[in-house]
């Protein structure tokens, strides 16, 4: 921990960064916290509990605006900062990416190229209860899905914190913020919810990199982060991507080739 927190603090001293974004003790568990200066260093913390996906504050202007940041970063973090990149919406020249390893050690990326080789190491995979869920779920006929699935989104009241938490939803404008036309019923119902999770999946497709933040900010508990999960694993083999590596061939719904397979029409 103090090898992190001298890192840092020596970063924003020597004027390398002017923020170094990171984790600090929160009430329950860490949460966010935006170092600006070297004293201010000596919060961070770093552990298994850290599961805020920090590259959600990537993509902010006013965060991004302000010179060069430094971000702690746990395996889901360089994840969607690698997909981030590739969606060009990071220049590595402004960033400095920090993480520490499982031998507790500081190891701060020269490049983008650098996080990717580091990664490669980090199967993404699913385990207890969200398997169980998933093993549920395809054991089910397509109706059984349907029913459990407008059964979980009756319980949501539209707060958006999942959108809020992604990383990789980052549109300047969101189709459920469109009402020219009303795309998406703005009211909370089982259906309109469907609509917009069934939508957000779709926009997700190839590209989500499995952080999780989406069902863990969910405040009814939902588990939508396996909808998004799930079509990583379904979507891999027919687009050749890899689950947990960036997918650099685009949104796997919404990118057209002349040579994709049509054998999903029926």
């Amino acid at each position: 921990m103090d090898k992190l927190r001298e890192k840092a603090a020596a970063l924003l001293a020597d004027g390398t960064v002017s923020l170094v974004l990171g984790y600090e003790e929160g009430t329950n568990k860490p949460r966010p916290v935006f170092c600006h200066t070297a004293e201010q260093a000596s919060k961070l913390v770093y552990s298994s509990q850290c599961i805020n996906n920090l590259a959600v504050y990537l993509t902010k202007k006013d965060i991004m605006g302000a010179g060069k940041v430094a971000v702690i970063a746990t395996i889901p973090t360089l994840r969607s900062i690698l997909q981030l990149s590739v969606e060009n919406q990071l220049n590595e020249d402004n960033l400095v990416v920090i993480t520490v390893t499982d031998k507790d050690e500081v190891k701060q990326f020269a490049n983008f190229a650098e996080i990717e080789a580091y990664i490669a190491d980090f199967q993404l995979k699913l385990e207890g209860k969200e398997q169980e869920i998933i093993n549920k779920l395809e054991g089910m006929s397509r109706e059984e899905r349907f029913k459990f699935w407008m059964e979980e989104m009756s319980h949501c009241f539209k707060c958006y914190a999942c959108r809020a938490a992604c990383p990789l939803c980052y549109c300047t404008k969101c189709i459920v913020e469109e009402n020219r036309p009303q795309w998406i019923n703005p009211w909370a119902s089982p259906l309109a919810n469907m609509e917009w999770q069934i939508n957000r999946a779709m926009h997700m497709a190839g590209r989500c990199t499995g952080c999780g933040a989406c069902g863990d900010a969910c405040p009814v508990g939902i588990p939508i982060h396996l909808l998004t999960r799930k079509m990583i694993e379904d979507l891999a083999p027919e687009f050749g991507f890899t689950p947990g590596q960036p997918s650099k061939n685009g949104n796997a719904l919404s990118t057209w080739k002349a040579d994709d397979k049509e054998n999903f029409i029926r």
